[in-house]
């Protein structure tokens, strides 16, 4: 069975001043025999050195450039301890040539994915996470102290803390100097369609396991898993928060495309993936010297600390190593100054601070409520408002003109979303659209008349909640059933008229401002009074200036255009975007159980064509 990945990738930057993350997402491409491999690099820069940043981004820079040499490779757990070691060689020659750059340093988690087998090598007390059937499972050994002790309690071993030591002192790192202890996986993991793969840096302790299991469960795309788990850590408002950098890897299978019968091979099952604690040696009787000296080292990566960050967003750099000396340079004139202005401070262990106790999240869904009071939808009343009548008895859904303008189409920085830019100018010309999401009653007259699957509404009422668990294959279908009922050239939305549509004329993410605020939409972060458990009533929340409605939330929709990585080379007259991958389709606007973030007018998502989702549905669209 093959497989192939959905990659999304974000970081915030907590309570530092700057970021000192710096990660990349390389896919690399298919092989000859079709397997799909895709590189993950992140590097967390240490806090406590001035140039932690130039070290993050030094490391990526040098392993990516060192494992695409090799690329592709039978010995990829050594090539991947190859490309870190090197990695950590240019750090040495680097501080070798800038002396106030010593001192400076990274952690590292690398995840290598070829078809359905994860590969990794990790430094440090970065994250590598499966999440699978609703358990998180970390993969990778964490080098940090507190790791270690806890690892020898497991063992049966209590062993006192040293005085002056922290849990987060990290017991190896990449300094330049000889790394302690190196965690590669030897045997890969065993990767099943519907797994989830988290990278991340260690900021994202601040959630326990349950929540971490809870926001992925509510989030339907690895972007979306990406924007909960990052407003989780903001909302925790934790004090001194570390920046944090977080990359979703979804796997899913991969439909196989006019490949010839084989005959099955028998292989034995898969391993499962076992959970990792740490794997720093640690001998029963101390050999000479050597045994202490990883504690005096220790201690000195205490005093520099073990966070990090500055992001280098997803891209594929061919001159990166010369930007790095470049920077390496620059940063170290401002370092000397510093280093003469300021004396040494005398090194003082600081307390670990006290982590107040999280609420413990089930991580199972939440029930049902009992039935509560759902508020009325509102019906829009305006003269320009029509429905189409059907030549099988009835109407279609209620229509609206939405005027011709221009506007800038995408987002403004690709470190958001890469697929949200370039932003571009896009002139729209006049159309109908729905002024509602097409209602189960209204999509069940055309599954009923075609002889097509009813989709299940759940005991929800037909007339008033929007139909979802349609496939784009059926919403394209349901338009053309449309045109031939009323006569009239009914369609999907291409994305930029959507956008367009969901714009309304503004310019900010949401058309009512630049925050999701509270109540404007439906979503499951978006602190409304509706459950959360199902979409809302068509017509719940206001419309937008275009009078229309649930652009934001309560369903994504469904547009025509196959779905591209980014907007070069977009059609800037509003029409609709073929090539690309036209196995999946894009869907916009959020819903009713996805994080606020995945309502912004921006965001794109995309799903197989020929598959429905719980949370899409359909808003058409008809030519004047």
């Amino acid at each position: 069975m093959k497989v192939e990945f959905d990659i999304a990738s974000d970081q915030i930057d907590g309570a530092r001043d700057y970021q000192e993350d710096a990660y990349m997402v390389n896919q690399l491409g298919e092989a000859d025999n079709g397997e799909v491999s895709s590189l993950i690099i992140m590097a967390d820069g240490m806090g406590g050195h001035a140039a932690g940043n130039v070290a993050s981004n030094m490391v990526v820079a040098t392993f990516n450039k060192t494992f695409q040499a090799k690329f592709p490779t039978p010995e990829i757990a050594e090539t991947l301890t190859d490309a870190l070691n090197r990695s950590n060689d240019q750090i040495r020659a680097s501080v070798k040539e800038t002396p106030a750059l010593r001192g400076m340093g990274c952690t590292m988690v690398t995840a290598y994915l070829q078809d359905n087998k994860l590969y990794w090598v990790s430094v440090g007390d970065s994250h590598l996470y499966l999440i699978r059937d609703r358990e998180l499972i970390k993969q990778n050994a964490d080098h940090s102290y507190g790791a270690y002790l806890d690892m020898m309690k497991e063992q049966g071993m209590e062993i006192d803390e040293q005085a002056g030591m922290s849990r987060n002192m990290l017991m190896s790192a990449m300094t330049g100097e000889e790394i302690s202890s190196i965690d590669v996986s030897d045997n890969p993991v065993k990767l099943r369609p519907g797994d989830r793969v988290i990278v991340a840096s260690d900021g994202l302790d601040t959630l326990g396991a349950g929540a971490i299991i809870q926001y992925s469960s509510w989030s339907a795309t690895a972007k979306e898993c990406v924007y909960a788990l990052l407003k989780a850590v903001e909302d925790a408002n934790k004090i001194n928060q570390d920046n944090t950098t977080l990359i979703v890897i979804d796997v899913k299978e991969r439909e196989s495309r006019h490949e010839p019968e084989q005959a099955q091979e028998v292989t034995p099952p898969p391993e499962e993936p076992v959970s990792r604690v740490a794997d720093v040696q640690i001998p029963e009787e101390p050999p000479e010297p050597r045994s202490y000296k990883w504690l005096v080292w220790l201690v000195i990566l205490g005093l520099l600390g073990g966070g990090g960050f500055f992001a280098w967003q997803q891209g594929i750099i061919d001159d990166a190593m010369q930007k790095g000396t470049e920077l390496v340079e620059s940063t170290a004139q401002t370092i000397e100054a510093e280093l003469e202005a300021e004396p040494e401070p005398e090194p003082v262990a600081e307390p670990e601070p006290v982590a107040e106790p999280e609420p413990e999240l089930v991580a199972e869904p939440e029930p049902e409520p009992e039935p509560e009071p759902e508020p009325e939808p509102v019906y829009v009343d305006r003269a320009d408002a029509f429905r189409d009548r059907l030549k099988s008895g009835g109407r279609g859904p209620m229509m609206i003109k939405v005027p011709a303008g221009a506007f800038r189409m995408g987002g403004a920085s690709s470190i958001v979303a890469p697929d949200e830019v370039p932003r571009h100018e896009v002139n729209v010309a006049s159309f109908m659209v729905s002024v509602y999401e097409v209602t189960f009653a209204e999509y069940n007259r055309f599954a009923a008349a075609t002889g097509r699957r009813q989709p299940k509404s759940n005991g929800w009422d037909v007339k008033t909640h929007p139909v979802i668990d349609v496939s784009w294959d059926d919403a394209l279908a349901y338009t053309k059933w449309l045109s031939k009922e009323t006569g009239m050239r009914y369609r999907l939305l291409s994305e930029s008229e959507w956008e367009y549509v969901a714009r309304a004329g503004t310019t900010s993410s949401f058309w009512w401002g630049t925050k999701p605020g509270v109540g404007n939409a439906h979503c499951f972060d978006c602190k409304s009074d509706y459950s959360t458990s199902k979409p809302a009533k068509i017509g719940t929340y206001k419309p937008n200036a275009f009078g229309i409605y649930d652009t934001a939330g309560n369903v994504y929709e469904w547009v025509h255009d196959c779905y591209h990585r980014n907007y070069n080379d977009a059609p800037n007259d509003g029409s609709v975007w073929e090539g690309g991958d036209c196995d999946v389709r894009v869907v916009r606007g959020g819903a009713y159980r996805s994080p606020a973030n995945s309502m912004r007018v921006e965001n794109r998502e995309k799903f197989k064509s020929g598959k429905g989702q719980y949370n899409v549905g359909i808003r058409v669209a008809r030519d004047l």
